[in-house]
């Protein structure tokens, strides 16, 4: 039995919160495509930068996922995070990834956030 979009997600959540790099991009295929707010991030390498970038501004994150809907191997999951500053500062925030998987990695990902829910120094959009 091939992982569901959720089981893929939630183990993707548990390498971001770990701040492994290597771990995060293992749930993605080379040549997947992430959309965070910015704009789409193609590959490994562009998409690195993301998780680089947010890994230096927040080394603590926890994340929940709180609903989905799901589809074969696409779904929208609507998720809760607490991104844990240098300081150790709490920053709740809210947002939805839609998901495409296959062969139990991500062909793409969507990031739906706000933002302006970030304190300057993170975020970096």
């Amino acid at each position: 039995m091939s992982a569901t979009p959720r089981e893929v997600a939630e183990s993707y959540w548990r390498a971001e919160e770990s701040r492994d790099i290597t771990r995060i991009l293992s749930h993605f295929h080379e040549d997947a495509v992430f959309h965070p707010v910015s704009g789409p991030l193609k590959g490994h390498a562009e998409i690195r930068t993301f998780y680089d970038g947010m890994g230096d501004a927040f080394p603590g994150l926890e994340v929940t996922i709180t609903h989905e809907i799901c589809s074969g191997d696409e779904a929208c999951l609507e998720w809760e995070a607490v991104l844990i500053d240098h300081d150790g500062v709490r920053i709740p925030i809210r947002g939805v990834n839609v998901v495409h998987i296959h062969d139990g990695k991500f062909d793409s990902v969507r990031a739906y956030f706000d933002p302006t829910q970030f304190p300057t120094t993170g975020g970096q959009q």
